[in-house]
């Protein structure tokens, strides 16, 4: 490519463990990256608290700013003709009139909960009895963090000039501007992605979060121009004042289109700190009941996704409380414990000679009471087996979550495409495909989410005249990962046989648990 055609964006992604800054080209290269860590990634003052500073992760993308200009260059930071920005999604921050943080942002993984229940007309409460979703309702409305704050912190709420998400504090902290993209907003908000506006106040569902209207931002679509670095942002950055910041999406509609994955046939799988499976379509589908369907980066599309909140997690968790030994090991060998477990992972069967995990760590809306489960220990598991069958729980949770989303999108998917750290193991990207008896794709780069938000802001700029030439020109595909049938026969008998019926068998149990543990301390 000449030189006079290359075109370059700087494309900023804040996710949970770390904020990165990447320079990124027409054709997908990502010409220089500079990565700063979250340390601590959130603090929990109590029990299922998680939070964050929202100035925090600013101060996090300013050094990522400083520290990639000074990996590029001069020269090549000046040719910089766009900048865009894919943040973790559901990570609400409260402003006052001065559009200051009143408090910490509350991070996607916090599970704190109202005491509250809402108030519903007879009508609401009957429809929700006979649909079978009145207990949860009533938990996604405690859980909603609004509701939280206007119950235990209400002189926060009456200061709070504007309810928004962290990408949005984010985007004004550049531009000036209140402003976001349209498949940013995902979270506990009243965004209608149906059709791409806020919910009014006669939708069934607005009263889950019943912020005020003039609380909320204003909003694009993928490619727009959200609004132009500012004198203060260039200065603390370094970028040049008047750059345009293009609108893309959150992370994981980022991540989907910069795995390629624009054709409903094909489902993008998120090995990352939650784990996620989802794919395209062209008309709006609800993944679950009540479950709304994303907007996707490319404007008129919708990402239907069932996410596992505890996904890669659960690795680091098995990591760092119970293999002390393996850390040692690979700290001696100068390799990650990760990259040691990997190793172990071809040892172990399909199945891992009978111990099976349910990774439901965390509730969600079809799964309020849930808990996690290991089951089927005997006296020859060893940590490889445990490391293994998290795994492969992660891996059967995805599979029952394809097929729900098959049936109700009615498609049936033919291709993966795996991004997220977990990705980047070809043992885990082997076992995937073997699991699903289908073919795995991965891509060149695990930045996926990064190329996705360029492809936008690419889209935005007139490089390429459609979503569909920029995913050709910058999605770039590396490594194939075939299905072993004669594995995947095995691993459908234990699905088919044994794990599809677990939640089901314990999920009254789980009710329990959850009802009268909280009595249990001394």
């Amino acid at each position: 490519m000449a030189l006079t055609d290359e075109r370059i964006v700087i494309a900023f992604d804040v996710g949970t463990q770390s904020t990165r800054a990447l320079l990124i080209n027409n054709q997908g290269q990502i010409l220089f990256v500079s990565q700063q860590k979250h340390e601590p990634a959130y603090f929990s003052s109590r029990p299922d608290w998680a939070e964050q500073e929202p100035d925090f992760y600013f101060s996090k993308l300013v050094d990522a700013a400083l520290d990639l200009r000074h990996r590029a260059g001069e020269s090549l930071w000046a040719r910089i003709e766009g900048a865009t920005i894919t943040t973790m999604r559901d990570t609400p921050v409260l402003l006052d009139k001065d559009y200051k943080p009143l408090r910490p942002a509350f991070v996607w993984l916090d599970r704190r909960r109202a005491s509250l229940e809402p108030e519903l007309s007879f009508f609401k409460r009957l429809l929700f009895r006979v649909v079978g979703m009145r207990e949860v309702v009533t938990q996604q409305f405690q859980f909603t963090p609004c509701n939280w704050v206007q119950e235990n912190e209400p002189h926060i709420w009456e200061q709070t000039a504007k309810y928004v998400l962290l990408s949005t504090y984010l985007i004004y902290r550049l531009t000036g501007e209140m402003r976001d993209s349209v498949s940013s907003l995902v979270g506990h908000i009243p965004f209608d992605h149906r059709r791409a506006k806020w919910m009014g106040k006669n939708n069934l569902i607005r009263f889950i979060f019943d912020i005020e209207s003039d609380k909320l931002c204003d909003f694009v679509y993928a490619g727009e121009v959200l609004g132009e670095i500012t004198n203060e942002a260039a200065h603390l950055t370094g970028l040049r004042k008047g750059l345009p910041l293009y609108a893309a999406g959150a992370d994981k509609a980022c991540e989907i289109l910069g795995l390629g994955c624009i054709e409903t046939d094909q489902a993008a799988i998120s090995f990352g700190t939650s784990a996620t499976i989802a794919f395209t379509t062209d008309h709006y589908v609800e993944p679950e009941l009540f479950v709304p369907a994303y907007s996707a980066v490319m404007p008129g599309y919708y990402n239907p996704e069932i996410q596992i909140y505890r996904g890669y997690w659960l690795l680091s968790w098995f990591i760092r409380e119970f293999a002390t030994a393996e850390v040692y090991q690979a700290e001696k060998l100068g390799i990650s414990p990760e990259e040691l477990l990997n190793t172990t992972l071809k040892d172990i069967d399909p199945g891992c000679d009978g111990l099976f995990f349910q990774p439901y760590f965390t509730p969600n809306i079809t799964r309020p009471y849930a808990r996690g489960s290991i089951i089927g220990f005997s006296d020859i598991h060893t940590h490889s087996h445990v490391y293994r069958a998290i795994i492969e729980g992660i891996n059967f949770a995805l599979m029952s979550s394809k097929d729900i989303m098959e049936r109700r999108v009615k498609t049936k998917i033919s291709a993966l495409y795996l991004g997220g750290g977990g990705s980047q193991s070809s043992e885990i990207a082997q076992i995937t495909a073997n699991m699903f008896g289908l073919p795995a794709y991965r891509s060149y780069t695990n930045e996926v989410a990064g190329i996705g938000s360029a492809i936008a802001a690419f889209v935005g700029m007139g490089v390429f005249k459609d979503y569909d030439e920029g995913v050709t020109e910058m999605v770039h595909i590396e490594d194939e990962f075939l299905p072993d049938h004669k594995q995947h026969k095995i691993y459908s008998e234990i699905y088919e046989k044994f794990y599809s019926d677990i939640y089901q068998r314990l999920a009254s149990l789980y009710k329990r648990h959850s009802k009268h543990s909280k009595n249990w301390k001394v």
